[in-house]
């Protein structure tokens, strides 16, 4: 199986079938832009890891300012082209700071998505908490990470022996903080689908590349996978079926900054 490298062909074409076969940008992107229109306030929206900046276009126009932080140089380059107005934060999270403004307290949305695949998860709770200190009182932070029961995450603990779950880490973050006043999980079914085999294949494998993947010895077989697909992903319609279901965390940042 092959290690596909962010800034590869082999990774940008394999994210190019992903994209083009699955119904995840809409269905969370109009899911996402629902939980916006709630919002009492909607003058900072802040992305981190935003990635090629697709998701931090959508959500972007709705607000008065954007700032995305991005560590990934490849991903910068086109998360510029997609939102030219935003303000880029080229810093890991750990050490992100607005090149040179204070985040604290500035985000009526925050969203952090897709990200805490690429962190060890000891690291996941005082991120959350990172982050959250970056949310205006009164405003949200939005998590979004694959639901760990769905076929795609039963695919990657077959391979990897990784497992992302990060419901414990909600509790405890509503436990641990008084800048919570409540949270919610809710998860979004999507799906990729497609005719063709090979690109099914591919997909699968540009699925299973978790940050593990590079340390095992052995890799996975690629003829392992190849029948991994054709076994839990074929349709007697002749496509091929990866379900790919996310949760959305929402934590809502008490509004009185008096409380804490």
């Amino acid at each position: 199986m092959r290690v596909l490298d962010v800034s590869s062909d082999a990774y940008r074409r394999a994210f190019e079938l992903f994209l083009s076969g699955t119904d995840e940008k809409a269905v969370t992107h109009a899911r996402l832009a629902d939980l916006v229109a709630g919002l009492e306030r909607r003058r900072v929206f802040l992305d981190v890891g935003a990635g090629a900046g697709q998701t931090t276009a959508h959500l972007g126009r709705r607000f008065d300012r954007t700032v995305a932080v991005e560590p990934s140089a490849a991903m910068r380059e086109r998360l510029v082209q997609a939102c030219p107005g935003a303000v880029v934060v080229a810093q890991p999270i750990e050490s992100a700071d607005g090149d040179g403004a204070d985040l604290r307290d500035t985000a009526d949305l925050a969203l952090l998505s897709h990200v805490l695949y690429y962190l060890p998860e000891e690291a996941w709770l005082p991120t959350l908490r990172r982050v959250l200190g970056w949310v205006a009182p009164g405003g949200t932070l939005l998590v979004v990470l694959q639901s760990p029961g769905n076929a795609c995450m039963r695919m990657v603990e077959h391979f990897t022996g990784t497992r992302f779950d990060m419901r414990p880490f909600a509790r405890q973050l509503g436990e641990l903080t008084a800048q919570v006043s409540g949270w919610s999980i809710e998860t979004l079914d999507v799906r990729y689908r497609t005719t063709r085999f090979a690109e099914a294949v591919d997909v699968a494998e540009f699925m299973v590349n978790v940050p593990v993947l590079p340390s095992l010895d052995p890799l996975p077989a690629r003829a392992d996978l190849v029948a991994y697909v054709e076994k839990h992903f074929a349709r007697p319609d002749g496509t091929y079926v990866i379900g790919h279901a996310h949760d959305i965390l929402c934590v809502r940042r008490t509004p009185d900054p008096a409380a804490y």
